[in-house]
């Protein structure tokens, strides 16, 4: 089977996997893949042609979603022979490229099945068992009281006002000096992302952004549209010689960073990093969105100022979530920023949705104004101590020889790299069977190459599930490790 691929997406060319879908297709039809002919298996097709295993894996998908191919697992992909037939002929609807680039985005995401008693490593999601139900249940039920119908309309684009002066007092708590009227509500951090990029960049432009990153942030990107450029992380933050560089280059137009308990790597920046990045992104004049989804989150050390504090000349935009420190469900992030940019992130708001919900909204601030979101962090911050510390005694014990991993200050998760030969993304099958799951590196790279790196979470699992799940998680990677050598050593001889 001969499969021939355009890679220059300029040009028009369908996405690769529908190129690879299409040629098998053809195979099919011709009659030179007859019924019951085994498909070569994902990983050496994706070797021979020199792309990702998940882009042969969609292929995959697509032939099988047109009754195309049978899986079958534990014995591979076969042809079923129904290629040619007109009667299985169905409406293939083109869609956009960047609708094209989204779903390869999405499929590419690890799939952890029905993986229930698996102990879960993997996810950013608030343990539930830790929320504060009750209070924020007392809360909404005095705001209806007092409010009723009043809240079930919908409101203004910026966002319920009590709520936004709630959200600038505990902004200037951190030392950023806003007020009500500069804080635009949003819903969490992932729309206040989106809306921050569309400020500077339209289709085309170049975001800088950190490698790793966040990635969902790499998803809005490429839902607007827009190029990732990469600044690698170093273990003190993003790389400040590269950074400079980027930014210098006119096609790019906005840098985006985590810069407090960064995601997925769990490392916060020091004062001194922080004062640099802000004044190359001065010298280049470029934006700076600063997502700070985990601030609230700090556990040891002391507070370092948000980039948003630090800034005299209104390069920065700050991002700010209560889905983490409070719970997802709650909706509510806020985007901060001066001058102009207010008026245009309200312009893209009213384009975006017509209103927030005003009662979540309403529930937050009295949550907020009569102290009990204070108190429930005193209580999430005692917890995550315990728990991060367990996932860090665990590392230690372990961990194979070679492998590092970072000790955050704050937020949920923390980075791990393996000794060299081990792909997370090839591993992760082995643990899911195994009873853990992580996040493989590969989904925090714009390319999606493979990793040695993975990210543990700390979020969802107690203390002594972590433990149990990173002696798991170590007995395995010594398999992987084990098998890797021995493959080795038989391409040495």
């Amino acid at each position: 089977m001969q499969i021939s691929l355009q890679r220059d997406g300029a040009r028009g060319e369908p996405p690769v996997y529908r190129q690879i879908a299409a040629q098998i297709r053809a195979e099919i039809a011709a009659e030179r893949l007859s019924a019951g002919a085994r498909l070569p298996p994902i990983r050496e097709l994706a070797r021979r042609l020199r792309v990702n295993r998940d882009t042969v894996a969609l292929a995959y998908e697509e032939l099988a979603r047109a009754g195309v191919v049978e899986a079958t697992v534990g014995r591979g992909t076969f042809v079923t022979g129904v290629a040619g037939r007109r009667e299985r002929a169905a409406f293939d609807p083109r869609l956009s490229p960047l609708a094209e680039r989204l779903l390869e985005l999405e499929r590419a995401r690890p799939r952890f099945g029905s993986a229930q008693q698996a102990v879960p490593m993997h996810a950013l999601i608030p343990d539930p068992a830790l929320y504060p139900v009750d209070a924020f249940r007392r809360a909404l039920s005095r705001v209806f009281q007092r409010h009723g119908a009043e809240l079930l309309v919908y409101g203004a684009p910026q966002g319920l006002p009590r709520m936004r002066e709630a959200l600038a007092g505990w902004l200037r708590g951190a030392g950023i000096g806003i007020g009500a009227d500069e804080v635009v509500l949003c819903h969490g951090v992932s729309q206040g992302i989106a809306l921050a990029l569309r400020l500077f960049t339209e289709a085309g432009d170049c975001v800088a952004l950190e490698e790793p990153t966040y990635n969902n942030a790499l998803s809005a990107v490429s839902g607007l549209g827009l190029k990732p450029v990469a600044v690698p992380m170093r273990e003190d933050g993003l790389d400040l010689a590269a950074l400079d560089r980027v930014l210098a280059r006119s096609e790019v137009k906005v840098l985006y960073t985590i810069p407090t308990f960064h995601n997925p790597m769990g490392i916060s920046t020091s004062l001194a990093h922080r004062n640099a990045l802000l004044e190359i992104a001065a010298r280049n004049e470029k934006p700076v969105v600063e997502d700070a989804y985990e601030m609230d989150l700090r556990i040891d050390g002391q507070p370092v100022p948000p980039l948003a504090a630090l800034d005299r000349s209104g390069l920065v935009v700050h991002l700010s979530s209560f889905s983490k420190s409070l719970f997802p469900g709650v909706r509510v992030g806020g985007v901060a920023a001066r001058g102009r940019l207010v008026d245009a992130l309200l312009a893209l708001k009213q384009a975006t949705d017509l209103s927030g919900a005003l009662p979540l909204q309403a529930a937050l601030a009295e949550l907020i104004e009569c102290g009990a979101y204070q108190r429930h962090l005193a209580s999430l911050r005692r917890e995550l101590r315990q728990r991060r510390d367990a996932l860090l005694e665990a590392l230690e014990r372990h961990m194979p020889p070679g492998a590092r991993w970072t000790r955050p200050e704050g937020g949920y998760q923390v980075w791990v790299e393996l000794p060299d030969g081990i792909d997370t993304s090839e591993l992760l099958p082995d643990a899911v069977a195994a009873g853990v799951l992580f996040a493989p590196g590969a989904q925090y790279h714009h390319d999606g190459r493979a990793s040695r790196c993975l990210r543990l979470s700390f979020a969802i699992a107690d203390a002594e599930a972590l433990r149990r799940g990173v002696k798991i998680l170590g007995e395995v990677i010594r398999r992987r490790g084990t098998v890797a050598a021995r493959r080795a050593d038989r391409v040495l001889i």
